[in-house]
């Protein structure tokens, strides 16, 4: 009997159960970007309309339907958790000077370093006072904390830059500061506002905790085997600014001498001169599949976290998220 493979998810599909509280959520988002300076309306619509999935967001919205929140509140918070994610994105632009983002040129790259900056603050400062118009101290505690675990993280990236003895453990806290903790913050919100236990709440945040540490591993794996197309951003960019991504670390720690000499000194210099040699060394080492394999292990770990909240579409947009968030190729 012949049977037929179950296809990879996708995007619009995982976030089909949302799809109304998204575009709730997209109603906010422009309300609140609303400024009498027209230099930040300028920027902020650009970067917003630039689209994305954005995920982090509706990491909150199927949390919350998974956990019986039906509260108006989630759209604020959801919108949120774009506006500070999009300020670190404006940030991380400028310190890696990036030109290209989501297919398009960055914010930096057409508006200047100095208006980038000051519009992430913006963003910044605008989510706070909608943080605290939600009028939950709990709230205030997740996201203040998150916001500042990110900024460590952004530091921690920075210290790492062209450091070709970063191990796996301090690439591993980079992305659980950097990128896995606003995840786990709008999961965890999710939890917050369903009024759940304590239990269940630390369930959420690991969940976000865990898809988050995934997507970014595979983000790395993709800047070797995705395209410009694909991926909205130049092939190689990490390497080009000597991130030491878990590729390369595998390449050093378990490649053979010449092909670690090869790894320590891409770190060191940076550039995408030597690409093709570094990319034919990290294939040929298993540095891709190890790479893979460990997005996949964060993503199961995510879809174990999860494993008592009770059946619904949300639940199963959630573990839909999982098997995402290691097969797509953007």
């Amino acid at each position: 009997m012949s049977s037929t493979a179950t296809p990879a998810p996708n995007a619009a599909s995982l976030l089909a159960p949302i799809s109304e509280d998204m575009q709730q959520v997209n109603r906010v988002i422009r309300h609140r970007l609303a400024s009498e300076v027209m230099l930040i309306n300028q920027i902020s619509e650009y970067i917003i309309s630039a689209g994305g999935k954005r995920l982090r967001p509706a990491l909150l919205l199927l949390v919350a339907g998974a956990l019986g929140d039906t509260t108006g509140q989630r759209h604020e918070l959801a919108a949120v958790i774009e506006f500070i994610h999009t300020a670190t994105l404006l940030h991380d632009d400028v310190v890696d000077e990036s030109d290209l983002r989501r297919g398009r040129q960055t914010a930096n790259a057409l508006f200047g370093n100095a208006a980038s900056v000051l519009v992430g603050d913006f963003l910044y400062s605008r989510s706070f006072q909608m943080m605290v118009g939600v009028g939950k101290m709990r709230v205030m505690q997740i996201l203040s904390e998150a916001t500042n675990i990110i900024s460590e993280g952004e530091v921690l990236q920075l210290l790492n830059m062209h450091d070709a003895d970063v191990d796996e453990t301090r690439y591993m806290q980079v992305i659980r500061y950097k990128t896995a903790k606003l995840f786990e913050a709008a999961a965890q919100l999710g939890a917050v506002l369903s009024d759940v236990d304590e239990t269940t709440e630390a369930a959420a945040a690991e969940f976000g905790r865990r898809i988050g540490t995934s997507f970014q591993i595979m983000d790395d794996w993709l800047d070797y085997t995705g395209t410009a197309e694909s991926m909205g951003k130049n092939a190689g960019d990490d390497l080009r600014e000597g991130k030491p991504t878990l590729p390369l670390i595998y390449l050093i720690e378990r490649g053979t001498p010449e092909q670690a000499a090869l790894a320590r000194d891409a770190i060191v210099q940076g550039g995408t001169d030597r690409f093709e040699t570094i990319f034919d060394a990290i294939t040929r080492s298993g540095a891709l599949d190890h790479t893979l394999q460990c997005a996949k292990q964060e993503a199961q770990a995510a879809a174990a976290a999860i494993s008592s909240f009770p059946d619904s579409i949300y639940k199963e947009s959630l573990l839909e998220l999982c098997s995402y968030s290691t097969t797509r190729q953007s």
